[in-house]
């Protein structure tokens, strides 16, 4: 055959693919859908540009975003892929190469992304009682202790408080600089147990601490800067970026490792303490014990590539995982036994049981708390989207929940924390 011959053919099959597709239309995907049951309507929204943690927040909650090279004012390091390099030295941690994990960067960006937002019927209402001191750095982390104080967990400038305790009041009463706990480099998850202490995770830090109410330095588990593989056989006790705690029943604790598009690819690695490279659950006892530990890092049903949100089912002990990247909820036994795997609409950057068993779920940069039943399925939803408005989140996070229903939560890119107040029965 012939060049001619051959650009005939080419120009031929050119041609009967142009008709085809202007005779089948792709169908363009729904921008909208209408309530099913107790799930409520959505629609899909825009992005939102995000301030990574620079950000201006007056009291009442105002928020604004000052040019580059501006003196930090009231409020708001680092969003949700910052750690100090976004106000203060960071440690030397990689970010994610040469794996499908990283993302594809010829893809559009996060900021092109059209996010599921669900129909508000809940009737909550926004406010900011709580101001902190002046600065920049987000906020990822809240948690209450069983006497209504709230224990905020900040991004903030290398040499400034990270950790903060307010008054049921919405005084400040503590603040905790890097004297008790250093430096936190990209400061993560926090919860509080059964006893009131206080448990915080740094991620490319490579520690969890736990501290007791006066803010006393109790606990350390890993090495600080040491990120690595735990094997008790060898004595060896290295945490793979923290990112969050869980309680069990009997006080147990849950440590949710790795952030798959956010961590470095240490497979193999030439430190022969961290060759695992792969997301985790370590399980310790009430007094740091180790039991067990189970490894993700895969498709499928079963298999996780972050541990992003997680908490622990209070009827049953039951293990849920967020796995933020890839839109699912992972659930194990207690001990680490896989149940089952519910693929979400939204990103599952935390999860949360609140007073009745309830399960929630915060949807990160899709900036809402969703309420859910065990299936998975969208109950009602609060807040407005992603954004810096009043009831807005860049990205919606660790929260928590009292026993009115009340929402309190703060925002990975932006330094303020928001009180979601439940209507009045």
């Amino acid at each position: 055959m012939n060049l001619r011959h051959i650009a005939a053919t080419v120009a031929l099959a050119v041609g009967f693919t142009l008709a085809a597709t202007l005779a089948f239309p792709q169908t363009q995907p729904p921008t909208q859908g209408p309530a099913v049951g107790p799930t409520p309507a959505w629609v899909l929204q825009g992005s939102f540009p995000d301030p990574g943690g620079r950000t201006i927040v007056e009291p009442g909650g105002r928020v604004t975003i000052p040019a580059r090279g501006a003196a930090p004012g009231r409020g708001a390091a680092g969003g949700r892929g910052g750690g100090a390099a976004r106000g203060g030295a960071a440690l030397s941690t990689p970010g994610c190469n040469h794996s499908p994990l990283c993302g594809n960067r010829f893809g559009p960006s996060r900021q092109a992304l059209q996010r599921v937002t669900w129909k508000q019927a809940l009737g909550y209402t926004f406010s900011y009682p709580y101001v902190l001191p002046p600065g920049f750095g987000g906020v990822p982390a809240v948690a209450l202790d069983s006497k209504g104080n709230l224990w905020v967990f900040q991004r903030a400038d290398q040499g400034k408080p990270q950790l903060f305790k307010f008054d049921p009041n919405n005084k400040l009463i503590l603040q905790i600089g890097e004297d008790v706990i250093g430096y936190q480099d990209k400061a993560h998850g926090m919860a509080v147990d059964a006893e009131d202490n206080v448990w915080i995770c740094s991620a490319n830090g490579a520690t969890v601490m736990k501290l007791n109410p006066e803010g006393k330095l109790l606990l350390t588990i890993g090495e600080k800067g040491h990120r690595g593989d735990w094997n008790e056989a060898k004595g060896q006790r290295l945490l793979w970026q923290p990112l969050m705690v869980a309680f069990g029943r009997s006080g147990d604790v849950y440590i949710g490792e790795g952030h798959s598009n956010e961590s470095p690819n240490d497979t193999d690695s030439d430190d022969p303490a961290n060759v695992s490279g792969a997301a985790r659950v370590v399980h310790l006892d009430k007094n740091g014990k180790f039991i067990n530990q189970w490894y993700g890092n895969d498709v499928g049903q079963g298999k996780f590539s972050m541990v992003h949100g997680l908490a622990v089912d209070p009827t049953n002990g039951d293990v849920w995982i967020g796995d933020r990247e890839e839109y699912r909820i992972v659930v194990y036994s207690s001990d680490g036994k896989f149940l089952k795997t519910m693929q979400m609409r939204n990103l599952v950057c935390a999860i949360y049981f609140d007073s009745h068993s309830q399960p929630w779920m915060a949807s990160g940069q899709d900036g809402q708390f969703l309420k859910m039943d065990r299936e998975g399925h969208i109950l009602g939803a609060i807040g407005n989207g992603m954004g810096i408005g009043e009831g807005q989140f860049i990205e919606a996070s660790y929260w928590v929940m009292d026993k009115q229903d009340n929402l309190y939560a703060g925002d990975t890119s932006v330094g303020r924390v928001t009180k979601m107040t439940a209507p009045k029965r």
